[in-house]
Parts: structure tokens; sequence; C-alpha cells
């Protein structure tokens, strides 16, 4: 940075993903300045959900026990829920959403816990690094780029205007309205299903003491004939009886027009008595972004993807992109980035995110659609009990089948005809493009224990030859590479491969034996050559 410039990067929004890339841009050495209009977190329980994959993010940033101290749900709820049908205390459901049951491809177990508690850990961790210079209580009110930076203008929360911030580069993780999208004229594409959505925060025993006979969950879907394939959704937020209540409703609804009462007495299957804490709207749609970038200005997180918020993907995939832009920043402005490096940042999230609705969330609500117009158990109870028999045995897949992939990145040497998506498969095979498999070392460490902010390569019995001529590529090019040597080479079985490349995300750049190992050649692939 010259004194041209008052940060590498400014961040506006500071909530979870604004956080999130300001920690991981940190622990690289890069400045930032984060630019965020509230002065604390807002206290709306959302954004629950935190995969095993997320949680490896909070174990690299320092923050993994901190986080789960945080917790407000028991560990034991895990982040798993069950799906009804008609209300929640109808005979018929099953489990949902099993995340446990790709536990052993992660290193880390998930956690639930409101967006608020897991921004408040965020913001902590962050004050610890000098790198970044936090503005709360700031609105942006524009971005200009030119060939040399960016130029911020920005308020205060009482409207008086801000000196400008000059910039390298600036990132907007400022919500689905985002001023950065907007003044980038990047471009979306709507999907819009023509709902107006009620979320209710509700404080109440007796529907804590009603939902005792399902322990261990944490949310409850409902299917709905009427609703056609829209959810009535609630999540706890604690154990004392406090939750949180989304589902459709009529255009025009307000907080004081509607039985909101017989709304969630209908959902439940019972009357209950509740003390309502908070009422909010919000459109049912799908949003995408057609690119996450134009030129010094990037988007990520809502500011480039919006959706319902089902089956707990939001906050997770605006993680994800956080930690793919982070290391392609810091890699850009620590000048060992080839030219195509920073561009691969939204040819791999922008198709993820797109196969993550079309393939995951709407194709849950079409098929929810057309089971509740076929099977009725008024109508045919035993077509109904043997179709809800075949989705209690479907809903395993879903999460099995959810593992974001790049093989058709450009710094990815992916398969022919390989796919950037998010649906895959789970395996411990190291296959580049995607997401590495933690194993035991043969000094019995864990592979995720050994990786850094940078490029590592696992080097297995006869690869460990090839190392010092990794190491030779990597200062040729300035790149940051950690080697690990592992003489013994039984576990390289495990990924299937002699020598194993991981990229700062800890997904696969490269893998492969001895015969194949071109050094130069893989990490100009790798970092954008």
């Amino acid at each position: 940075m010259t004194k041209d410039f008052d940060a590498d990067v400014v961040i506006i929004g500071g909530g979870p993903v604004g956080l999130a890339l300001a920690i991981s841009l940190a622990q690289r050495g890069v400045s930032s300045i984060l630019l965020e209009r509230n002065l604390e977190p807002l206290p709306i329980p959302r954004g629950q959900n935190l995969t095993q994959r997320t949680m490896e993010h909070f174990h690299f940033w320092g923050i993994e026990i901190a986080l789960r101290a945080a917790r407000t749900v028991p560990p034991e709820y895990g982040i798993g829920g069950m799906t009804a049908y008609g209300n929640l205390l109808s005979p018929h459901h099953y489990d949902w959403m099993r995340r446990e049951l790709v536990r052993p491809f992660y290193f880390t177990d998930n956690e639930r816990l409101p967006q608020y508690a897991t921004e408040a850990v965020l913001r902590r961790r962050l004050a610890e690094f000098p790198q970044c210079e936090t503005r709360f209580g700031v609105n942006c009110t524009g971005v200009f780029q030119d060939e040399e930076g960016v130029t911020v203008n920005a308020t205060s929360s009482k409207g008086d205007k801000l000196p400008s911030i000059r910039t390298r580069y600036a990132v907007g993780c400022d919500g689905a309205r985002s001023r950065v999208r907007r003044d980038a004229g990047l471009a979306q594409s709507l999907s819009d299903h023509d709902r107006l959505m009620v979320l209710l925060v509700f404080q109440s025993e007796a529907l804590n003491r009603l939902l005792a006979r399902y322990p261990g969950k944490s949310f409850y879907c409902v299917l709905k004939p009427e609703l056609e394939g829209y959810w009535n959704f609630f999540g706890r937020v604690d154990l004392e009886g406090r939750f949180f209540f989304h589902a459709p409703v009529p255009p025009g609804t307000r907080d004081d027009n509607f039985d909101f009462s017989a709304l969630l007495h209908g959902a439940v299957g019972e009357a209950f008595d509740f003390t309502l804490e908070h009422v909010g709207f919000w459109d049912l749609r799908f949003a995408i972004t057609e690119a996450y970038s134009k030129d010094r200005l990037f988007i990520a997180g809502d500011a480039a993807h919006s959706h319902p918020p089902y089956g707990g993907y939001g906050i997770n995939t605006g993680f994800e992109d956080a930690v793919n832009l982070a290391w392609k920043l810091a890699a850009t402005l620590q000048g060992w980035a080839g030219p195509g490096l920073l561009a691969s940042y939204s040819l791999e999230r922008q198709p993820v995110f797109a196969s993550t609705a079309r393939d995951f969330i709407e194709k849950s609500i079409l098929d929810d659609r057309e089971f509740l117009a076929r099977f009725d158990p008024a109508r045919d109870a035993a077509a109904f009990t043997e179709a809800w028999d075949l989705r209690r045995r479907g809903a395993v897949g879903e999460v099995h089948s959810f593992a974001p992939r790049y093989e058709a990145s450009p710094v990815i040497p992916g398969p022919e005809g390989g796919e950037t998506s998010a649906r895959g498969d789970h395996a411990v095979k190291a296959r580049a493009g995607h997401h590495l498999t933690p194993i035991e070392l043969a000094d019995g460490r864990n592979s995720f224990e050994v990786l850094g902010t940078g490029f590592t390569l696992l080097a297995f019995g006869e690869g460990v030859k090839m190392a010092p001529s990794f190491e030779k590529a990597a200062s040729s090019l300035k790149l940051p590479l950690s080697v690990v040597a592992i003489a013994d080479p039984g576990k390289a079985r495990a990924y299937e491969a002699d020598l194993v490349l991981i990229r700062p995300d800890q997904y696969v750049a490269w893998a492969g034996n001895l015969s194949d190992a071109a050094p130069l050649a893989i990490l100009r692939k790798a970092v954008g050559y």
C-alpha cells in the first residue's frame, strides 16, 4: 500500500460475511477498512445453521472455541430438524437435514446459534487485528472506480458527510439491496415466487412443552397442501421457549391487520399461549448476480445472491464467498497472483450458488408442491404412507449430494467435462476442485492441522522426492507454499495420490503422482496464469 491509499481493501457491510472477509484478509497481512451502518448486531434470530464446512473456517480464524461457547442451544441438538405434514403434532413426520451423516468428510462439527451471536464473536476477533479499521455507524453513499483504485463516499448515521476513502479494491457485503452492486452496474437475475413472507419471533413456554415430544430437534418444517410447497418453518432460538417462525401470508399483510395467533396455532395443530416479540416481512425470491465483480469492485454474500432461508444454505454460502475471495485478493495485492486469479472468484462462486438455488432450494419447493398435489392421507392413506416413507428415505440424499466443487474453474485442472456446481459427492480421494477430506497423518496429526494461510503440498512416499522442485517453483512465483513430507506411503492410499496441493481455502488445487508432476506448470495454473 502507498500513501495514496487509505487501505488495500474497503469492505462495505459489517455483517457476518464482511467480518469474515476482514479477518481472512488481516490474517494474510492485508489492510482493510470495514464500514457498517449498525452500531451493534441486530437482535433478530436468523442465519442459525452453521455447517461443518463453515466451522472449519471458524477453526482457521482462531475462534471455533469462542463460537461454540456462544451457542444458545446445546450441542446435542445439532442443526438437524424434522418435516411434518399438516401441522407439528401430526403423526406424519421424519428427520430432515441430518448433516451429521457427512461429518467424517470435515474437520469440525456443525453448530447452531443466532446470527447476532455469531457476529458478536466475529467482531471481537476482528478487533484483535491492527490490519483492519472498523467504522460502525457509517453508511456508504457511493463507490466510484478508476484505473488506479476506488473512491468510497460515506456519511455518519446522523447523515453527516465523512471524508472520502481511497482504496485499491472495494467489496460489497452490504446485503440484498447492495449499493456496491448497483454502483458497479452488476445485473441480477430474479426468480420471484410471488410470496410475501412473515417472520415472527415469540416466546412460548407452552410450545416448548408441546415440542418436548421431539427431543434433539432445532427446527421444524410443516408442509400444508394449501401452501403449494412453501413452508411453515419454526426454529428454536434457545431451550427456554424462544422461537422464530416463517410463513407465507397474503399480499398487503401488515402487523396490525392479520391474525398471527391463528397462523401459529394452525401450523402447530393446537392452540398455545405465546408472547410476540417481533414481526417482520420479506419477499420470497431467488436473486443471483450474473457476475460477482466488475474490475476493482466485488460483491459477496447476500449482495451477490439471495434465496429463501430453506435448508440453512444462506449464511454458509456467504462465508464461503469471503474465504474464496480473501486469499485471491491477498495474492493479487502481494504480487503472486496470475492475471486470471481474481476473475476465478466469480467463475467459481456464482455457478455454485446457481446450483444451490436450482438443485436444492427451488427443487425442494417444487418437489413438495408435486407431492402435496398427488397425495392426501384423507383421500388415500395407503398411497400417502408409501410416498411419505419414500420422502423419509430420500431426505438423507440431500445432505450427501451437497458438496460444492470447482472442476470447471480456470485455475483448476479438472476432469474433462467437469462442472462447477453445488451438487457432487463426498469422498476421501483427493480430487482437484473438491474440498479436502481430513485424514490422520503418519505422525498422528490431522491433515487439516498442517494447513496454513498459503498453499500446502502434502508429499507422501515417492512424492517426497518432488518436494524441492515444488519449493523452487513456488519461490520463483513468490507464492507462499508449505511442504509437509510424509515418508510413510501408506497414508497416501486414502487420498489415492502421492502429491496433493491444497489451496488456502482447503480446496484441492491438484493431486497426482510423481510421474504426473510438473511443479511450475501446476503452481502457475493454481494462481491464475
